[in-house]
């Protein structure tokens, strides 16, 4: 049996302060992200509001502050940098939960589910335009335009890593999942402090970032994947990724288990539309052994980013060390 109780802004229940601390206590990113959304009478000020009511821990953005007060970087473009950086996050969060028809984000409605799928998709429409406003800003005051092609580059790397759930074909095995599941969460772990570092001319820390944070990129939604198989995510629709068929690192697993004549059946209801067996499938997960191996893939993943953080410049390692420690505390308490 597997005790799943790792939390952030991936799942949909952040229930815990950031560790990071902010770039200066008497700065505000939170009034200052709202200051950059629609003003009153705009269409979208309503479903702006709605949405960051419960911001999340804004984890990116903290990165990047807290990247910014180590390194050195100017404050100004690194706010705007941040805000860039936290507002693509929110906007793919805004677009996810059409895409997996969720009707609860951070334990409230979903924007698409208040103000309907137009509004929600205009929403974050306009997130990602204001965020390469916010990355030109940052390129303008400190005289480095290539940090929008920068943006553009994670960004198109999230997407891509997002489009792949959406392809047809054969449910993936343990090495395409993991291009999906790193595709679509590094990127966008990596932009707050790769831009930062960029800010502080010190872009050749770039790399061993890329690697450190794409192995919690995994971690983290190998452990969003388990949230969503045991109903712990906050969701209203427990195993809701098995019902669309959608990667899942649990249900890679329990595939893999599987031989014979059981992987025909399961195969075959993977290509179905059928809805009315998913019950007996959740069931049949939670009765094998596909949680606890699980838990191990990501454990191990997590000791990989033991390995990389060692490979980071020391200001480097302290910037992330938070995070590792966060993933670290998290990975404790998943009992198996």
């Amino acid at each position: 049996m597997v005790d799943v109780t790792i939390y952030d802004d991936v799942t949909h229940q952040a229930k815990q302060a950031s560790p990071i601390a902010s770039a200066s206590d008497a700065f505000d990113f939170k009034d200052f992200i709202m200051g950059l959304c629609p003003a009153e009478g705009h269409p979208l000020a309503g479903p702006a509001a709605h949405h960051f009511k419960r911001p999340g821990k804004m984890l990116r953005a903290k990165l990047a502050l807290s990247a910014a007060k180590r390194m050195g970087a100017s404050q100004e473009p690194a706010r705007y940098w941040a805000a860039a950086v936290e507002l693509l996050h929110n906007a793919s969060l805004v677009h996810d939960d059409m895409c997996d028809d969720d009707a609860v984000r951070r334990g409230r409605p979903s924007v698409w589910s208040v103000y309907g799928r137009n509004m929600a998709l205009a929403l974050g429409d306009w997130m990602i335009a204001k965020a390469f406003e916010c990355a030109g800003h940052a390129a303008a005051t400190s005289g480095l335009p290539h940090l929008v092609g920068l943006l553009s580059e994670h960004m198109l790397a999230t997407t891509t890593g997002q489009s792949l759930e959406f392809v047809e074909q054969d449910y993936p095995a343990w090495d395409a999942y993991l291009e999906i599941c790193t595709g679509k969460t590094a990127p966008l772990f990596v932009a707050p402090v790769e831009g930062i570092a960029h800010l502080a001319d010190r872009a050749h820390v770039a790399e061993p970032l890329r690697r450190f944070f794409t192995a919690v990129g995994a971690a983290y939604q190998i452990a969003n994947d388990m949230q969503n198989v045991t109903g712990t995510d906050g969701a209203f629709k427990p195993a809701s990724d098995l019902v669309r068929r959608t990667p899942n690192a649990v249900i890679v697993t329990y595939r893999a288990l599987l031989t014979g004549a059981l992987l025909d059946e399961f195969d075959s209801w993977l290509n179905s539309d059928d809805t009315a067996q998913a019950r007996h499938w959740h069931q049949a997960i939670l009765s094998s052994q596909a949680l606890s191996l699980t838990a191990e893939h990501m454990l191990g993943i997590v000791d990989e980013a033991d390995r990389l953080i060692a490979d980071l410049p020391a200001d480097c390692a302290d910037i992330v060390a938070p995070i590792h420690a966060q993933l670290r505390k998290a990975t404790q308490q998943v009992r198996l």
